[in-house]
């Protein structure tokens, strides 16, 4: 276990800050995922937002959270939420999200725990902390205010996936806006995110210094790429995230392909299922609907045996670590007429990671070199670099915290370029506190 002593050995200060607001991240600030950020008052009003970890080889965990009474989470990715059961074990914390997050909360963290079952890494709760965690969400729709002390809370859509929540804050001092991982273009599930006019913006700069392709472009790229492996009598194996990225996959195909077979398997069918019973959440929900009708859903082995004569298989897991499109991998690796298409980023020492870097995937204990086609698409739904600045800009934000975000390559030409347009920029780092100060 990752040992934790609660309220023991946290690097959070013991006392409330002098003046202003002071924030603290416990994870996440001067690196990718592991998201923790904890907020405080002159008067002690605290609160924390996510509380992840980053599912990397070995797994990186947050800073141990002082007592928390209440936590925002922005959405239901591992690296904003893996950490919350620990939360709601220790300091009963109340959680507040969307309707989306908390209902697919219980599924992402008992999967957590599954894998780190069967990877031997560690983790400071277990199944009983699950079951008090799922009973601790206050939900929120959109645009819908509560008080929290002298604080106004209000969530908003970050677009990035169904669920997903910028955490608008408004003190009697300053107006604050964080957008957790979010994205302003439009995606086949969600609408994109809207700028609030705010003092202080908290952005995730998971893309800083990179642009992003023509969504059109590559999504036509990425459809003729695979008209290319069916035509020649091959299938197309997608290893796909089960949280957004399986569904924005089957809905570009049923879009633009709708002749071809193709089928799903993986975790991601029964986060479609949540995402349709919220539509609400949802840019289209009949297309999902028709989308999620029209692939084959595998849920035996009779399907699994099926897809393998398939035009296109979806499968978790999306970096190549477990999950059903290993056994898919194992049985059409040799035929070189298929193809292994990566639609989502490939994390250091996953086995995706090793497979574009190598060649070599470890299938149920074996190295194999697959010599298969491959390609990489950029499906992200996080803002890039121009989308970023074009945000802080609409925001009006005198002071921008970029935070989620590769300290060493990726912040510094956000950095440059928001200092540039005339925000004055924070660089936070892991375990040390800052202070805003009012506008």
């Amino acid at each position: 276990m990752v040992v934790f002593s609660p309220g023991r050995t946290s690097s959070y200060p013991n006392e409330s800050p002098e003046h202003g607001i002071r924030y603290h991240y416990l994870g996440g600030g001067d690196e990718v995922g592991n998201v923790g950020i904890v907020l405080e008052d002159q008067n002690g009003t605290r609160l924390l937002l996510d509380y992840g970890l980053a599912p990397t080889k070995p797994p990186r965990y947050p800073h141990e959270a002082p007592l928390i009474h209440d936590a925002v989470i922005t959405h239901s990715h591992i690296d904003h939420l893996g950490m919350v059961p620990w939360l709601c074990g220790h300091y009963q914390t109340r959680l507040h999200g969307t309707h989306v997050t908390a209902a697919l909360s219980d599924m992402m963290w008992h999967d957590c725990y599954k894998v780190s079952s069967i990877e031997k890494y560690p983790l400071s709760w277990d199944k009983r902390d699950i079951e008090i965690a799922t009973e601790s969400w206050y939900v929120h729709h959109f645009g819908e205010s509560w008080h929290h002390h002298d604080w106004t809370l209000t969530l908003h859509s970050a677009g990035h996936i169904p669920g997903a929540a910028m955490l608008h804050i408004q003190t009697p001092e300053q107006s604050i806006l964080i957008t957790g991982d979010f994205d302003t273009r439009d995606s086949p599930l969600v609408a994109g995110a809207q700028p609030i006019e705010v003092d202080t913006l908290f952005v995730e700069g998971t893309y800083g210094g990179r642009s992003h392709e023509s969504m059109e472009e590559e999504i036509q790229r990425f459809i003729a790429s695979v008209e290319k492996v069916v035509a020649r009598g091959g299938t197309v194996l997608i290893p796909a995230f089960a949280n957004g990225r399986t569904q924005d996959v089957i809905m570009h195909l049923h879009k633009h392909l709708p002749h071809l077979d193709v089928h799903v398997d993986g975790m991601g069918k029964k986060i479609a299922k949540v995402h349709l019973e919220h539509d609400s959440y949802l840019r289209n929900a009949s297309e999902l609907e028709a989308a999620w009708r029209w692939a084959k859903q595998i849920s035996s082995k009779t399907d699994k045996k099926k897809a393998l004569s398939a035009d296109v298989i979806v499968s978790t897991s999306g970096m190549l670590d477990g999950g059903p499109i290993l056994w898919y991998l194992n049985r059409l690796k040799d035929d070189t007429r298929n193809a292994l298409f990566f639609t989502g980023y490939q994390a250091k020492d996953t086995g995706g990671r090793r497979f574009l870097e190598t060649g070599f995937v470890n299938i149920y204990g074996q190295d194999h070199k697959i010599r298969l086609e491959s390609d990489r698409f950029n499906f992200s739904t996080h803002a890039g670099h121009q989308e970023i600045l074009d945000f802080a800009k609409a925001c009006k934000a005198k002071t921008v915290v970029v935070y989620h975000t590769d300290a060493e390559n990726a912040r510094p030409h956000l950095v440059e370029d928001l200092e540039a347009a005339g925000h004055t920029v924070h660089q936070p780092k892991n375990g040390i506190s800052e202070i805003l100060l009012p506008p």
